[in-house]
């Protein structure tokens, strides 16, 4: 057994749950304990678990049969240590988590999380002095540092087989499908999971949309090659161009008017923006469109063997990491290595698409319509 320059480490995860964080406990734990005598803890719920002092030890016995088991085993938390509901209030808990941490004995507390993750662990070193240690977990792929986050290949093989399935329905009936997935500030999911399923269109929050530009596109697909359905695959954060030059979220309120119910005048109604995007282009192609969102679906089930694998590595390189003292970290994937970054880098940056992705280029060059016309992204 290697000598440790760490005895005892706490492991959270908090955010959205996703496929592979079992995989990730599994792999820094067993690799922590087997190779190097480190403890190890488990926090329950994420942060609030940490001021709330919830705990279990994980040993090799609370690894059996994780690997592919979606969720988390610790549970999981939105809650933010500097801002936490405690009772009808919301308190600064910082240097509770911090001394509930030093109290168990922890030399780094281990955070596996997106990229809110990455910022509240980055501020209880800042603000705590307390040692942390990050890997990056999230479907969206947009934690900046590092190539791939894992739980994304498991949401994009879901999203894309999803897709695969409504090309029949769509074709059988003659319709427009949007497919709303998630991504609310970043399009990865949306873009790889629509090149992998041959989706027609393609709208990303990076690219704001013109809706005339996919109506023309939708019209002329069918003029010139027959086509008399298309599939539109959106994610939950694109915003069209009108939005994007006020600054504004999607709209999801609508008004109308409800004469069969008796009922006159504008009345507030919530509509997604999958759905509006199908009211209009029915309204502008006459082709009749549908709607599905694939919402939590994502997130959920065994993770694939590309994001065990991933997890596994990630969480074995964790624990040498930790065993050299090398804290305030996210261990991430850069080319085919597994590496260190400075948390300072990372915490509060989001990756996102550039204008010039080589995924971009491909869906271009497969004709697929990404919301504007192609001279706009090829000036």
């Amino acid at each position: 057994m290697t000598t440790s320059k760490t005895r005892c480490i706490g492991i959270l995860t908090s955010g959205g749950d996703c496929p592979g964080l079992n995989a990730a406990i599994r792999g820094i734990t067993k690799a922590a304990i087997q190779d190097y005598g480190i403890q190890v803890v488990g926090v329950l719920d994420g942060f609030r678990g940490l001021v709330e002092n919830r705990t279990v030890p994980l040993k090799h016995d609370n690894l059996s049969n994780v690997l592919t088991l979606g969720g988390t085993i610790l549970g999981t938390s939105r809650d933010k240590p500097a801002k936490m509901a405690m009772g009808d209030r919301i308190m600064d808990m910082t240097d509770v988590a911090v001394q509930n941490a030093r109290a168990n004995g922890f030399d780094c507390l281990v955070c596996l999380g997106g990229g809110g993750t990455q910022k509240n662990a980055y501020h209880l070193h800042k603000a705590g002095g307390l040692d942390v240690m990050t890997l990056p977990k999230t479907i969206d792929n947009d934690v900046a540092g590092t190539d791939v986050s894992f739980g994304y290949d498991t949401a994009l093989t879901i999203a894309a087989e999803a897709i695969d399935r409504l090309h029949t329905t769509a074709t059988s009936h003659d319709r427009i499908i949007i497919v709303e997935v998630m991504g609310n500030k970043a399009g990865w999911l949306a873009l790889g999971a629509g090149i992998a399923a041959g989706a027609d269109v393609i709208l990303i929050p990076e690219i704001p949309y013109d809706i005339e530009a996919v109506k023309e596109y939708l019209i002329e697909r069918r003029r010139r090659f027959g086509k008399r359905f298309s599939i539109v695959v959106v994610a939950e954060g694109a915003v069209s161009k009108e939005e994007a030059a006020l600054g504004a979220r999607p709209s999801t309120e609508t008004l109308f008017e409800d004469e069969d119910n008796g009922v006159f005048g504008p009345k507030l109604v919530m509509e997604s923006l999958a759905g509006r995007l199908a009211r209009q282009l029915q309204a502008m192609t006459g082709t009749e469109a549908r709607v599905t969102s694939l919402g939590h679906v994502q997130r959920g089930g065994v993770p694939t063997p590309t994001d065990r694998l991933l997890c596994t590595r990630l969480g074995v390189r964790a624990a040498d990491f930790l065993a050299k003292g090398r804290y305030n970290v996210m261990v991430a994937v850069q080319g085919r290595k597994i590496v260190s970054v400075p948390l300072a880098e990372v915490a509060g940056v989001r990756r996102t698409i550039p204008l010039k992705h080589p995924w971009l280029d491909a869906a271009m060059k497969v004709g697929t319509c990404l919301g504007v016309s192609r001279s706009e992204l090829r000036p």
